[in-house]
């Protein structure tokens, strides 16, 4: 049996273990009977050990349990499957060979027959999210640009309104399992506020999880005065260094240390899942547009809608209505269903990675 782990999940299930720790000592127990290694391998099958760290994992039934020794008598954190934390009495060193109480292999055993117990589901992404910029009141960006031989005013709501519309359309099609949302689907106008709330609202299980899209296009200031104006679009995701309380004080039981770090690792998860969109829609955005509009990458900042969501997210500019080569693939038909198509796909594409077996990456 394996349990999912996506790559930056795994990878600072180290940095957790490191850093639980560092962390002041829980509490300190009285003597406790203690049982050797011999006797703990009738209950937990399979030892590593690193003799460098002086930490130690138990395997049993493609679950393990990790530990790092203290002192006779102490209490130390265990880390179990790599996502859960358990307080247990510290295993200790006496005359070079490890000494473990009953009640620590007793509780890692306890521990892993629960996740073995667990009726584990297949992770999932249960929601797609996507979210047609400004609305109503609020144009976006505005031009009048010459599109065969007619004046046209094009308006960044109409366009990703358009988009975002069909994009549903292709996604509900092709998953009926899933939740197709839009943060809206006529011109309305939408507060960003509004626009995180509703991604925020929406409720899934822990083994599911929720991507976010938001389609927009750009416009440059004095693009009819500049020879050779801007073009092309790009994809925005959250910078790493930017951090949100995605683990509420309110809604975890365990110690503000804890949930620090736990909050900083959820937080590392969904920056390389954003990249990985990212990344995703930008190779499907070459294949459909590239021939005719440049790419101008993926890129961070700190985009206030996909700072305030908490899952991963992106934000997608089509091109620039500014320019008026870029205007002309926006406004016509069959242009405008290939920048569909490149999102669709992209969307698509990630949903098979984080879907498959074992997710990103698995421990076995």
């Amino acid at each position: 049996m394996v349990r999912r782990m996506n790559l930056i999940t795994k990878h600072h299930a180290l940095l957790l273990f490191f850093f639980l720790f560092m962390l002041p000592i829980a509490a300190v127990h009285a003597q406790d009977k203690t049982i050797s290694l011999q006797d703990a391998l009738k209950v937990l099958p399979e030892f590593q050990w690193d003799s460098f760290l002086q930490t130690g994992t138990f395997y049993s039934a493609g679950h393990y349990a990790s530990f790092h020794v203290g002192l006779k008598g102490e209490t130390c954190f265990s880390l179990i499957d790599g996502y859960e934390v358990i307080s247990v009495p510290s295993p200790y060193m006496e005359n070079g060979v490890i000494r473990f109480p009953e009640r620590f292999i007793i509780s890692l055993k306890d521990a892993i027959d629960a996740e073995i117990n667990h009726d584990v589901k297949p992770f999932k992404v249960a929601a797609i999210i996507i979210d047609p910029g400004h609305g109503g009141k609020d144009p976006g960006a505005t031009t009048v640009q010459t599109i065969n031989g007619k004046k046209i005013t094009l308006k960044e709501k109409d366009i990703v309104l358009k988009v975002a519309t069909d994009l549903r359309d292709w996604l509900v099609k092709r998953y009926p399992d899933k939740k197709i949302l839009m943060t809206r689907t006529t011109d309305v106008t939408l507060a960003l506020e509004e626009r995180a709330s509703f991604a925020n609202g929406i409720k899934v299980e822990e083994s599911e999880a929720i991507i976010f899209v938001s389609i927009h296009c750009n416009s440059e200031l004095n693009a009819n005065l500049k020879k050779n104006p801007a073009r092309g679009y790009e994809i925005w995701y959250l910078p790493p260094k930017v951090r949100r309380e995605i683990i509420e004080k309110d809604n975890f039981n365990g110690s503000e240390e804890v949930r620090s770090i736990l909050n900083t690792l959820k937080e590392e998860e969904f920056t390389y899942e954003s990249k990985l969109l990212a990344a995703l829609i930008m190779k499907s955005l070459d294949e459909f547009i590239a021939p005719v509009s440049p790419s101008r990458g993926t890129k961070e900042e700190q985009w206030y809608v996909v700072k305030r969501i908490n899952m991963p997210s992106v934000l997608v500019e089509l091109g620039f209505i500014s320019n008026p080569s870029d205007a002309a693939l926006l406004f016509e038909e069959e242009s405008l269903k290939k920048y569909t198509e490149a999102l669709f796909k992209g969307i698509s594409g990630f949903v098979t990675l984080y879907e498959q077996p074992g997710g990103f990456s698995i421990i076995e």
